[in-house]
């Protein structure tokens, strides 16, 4: 099973990625919020990678992280009606920090206003993978800054906004509303803020 693929990055759209390798040049499938990640054409990138086998095709998914890429193997595997091109939708729509929060939640109306994502496959997503995210999501999706991923741009997502977003959560904000709070707090205090910060800025905007 091919896990990751590194090369030289050819060329790349929002939901696809031209990598070389060897001489070979792989089309990868990507969701918008990988795409957004990547370096110049001409640098080398890195994509974490699951294969899809069919009868008559094999086609390429490549995500930053190994997190993204195992939260879509998740969504394949055990949500009724989602397939990889709705998958690869909702990942393009949502980070995988605010998806696994919505799941947590229950935020059904975040996770229905992904194209194509009508509210009974939100209420699955929810029912069929809540106790599969957990109490806190994946270390590595909820602790984005911890890392960069290699060969892509940092995110602003860290620990202080993911505690911040579930703060305001529980003061009755939908997931989407405390993120957008969170991140215009995060703009107006800088980079240093702390997570109590981020939250009474947040309350106050």
């Amino acid at each position: 099973m091919i896990t990751s693929i590194q090369g030289l990055l050819v060329a790349a759209t929002p939901l696809h990625a031209i990598v070389e390798l060897n001489g070979l040049g792989y089309e990868v499938n990507i969701p918008v919020t990988t795409a957004e990640k990547l370096p110049a054409s001409g640098a080398t990138v890195k994509l974490h990678t699951l294969v899809i086998y069919r009868e008559d095709s094999q086609t390429l998914y490549g995500f930053a992280t190994p997190a993204e890429r195992d939260f879509f193997r998740l969504m394949i595997e055990h949500v009724t009606g989602v397939g990889p091109k709705m998958a690869l939708t909702i990942m393009s729509k949502l980070s995988l920090p605010l998806l696994e929060s919505a799941i947590r939640v229950g935020d059904i109306a975040t996770l229905a206003k992904c194209p194509g994502i009508g509210k009974k496959t939100a209420e699955r997503l929810v029912i069929e993978l809540r106790a599969k995210v957990g109490a806190t999501g994946s270390a590595e999706s909820v602790l984005s800054a911890s890392g960069t991923p290699e060969n892509m741009s940092a995110s602003p997502a860290d620990t202080r906004l993911r505690d911040a977003v579930l703060a305001l959560g529980t003061l009755g904000y939908k997931t989407a509303d405390a993120d957008e709070a969170v991140r215009r707090a995060l703009l107006a205090l800088g980079p240093k803020a702390t997570t109590e910060q981020l939250i009474k800025k947040a309350l106050g905007s």
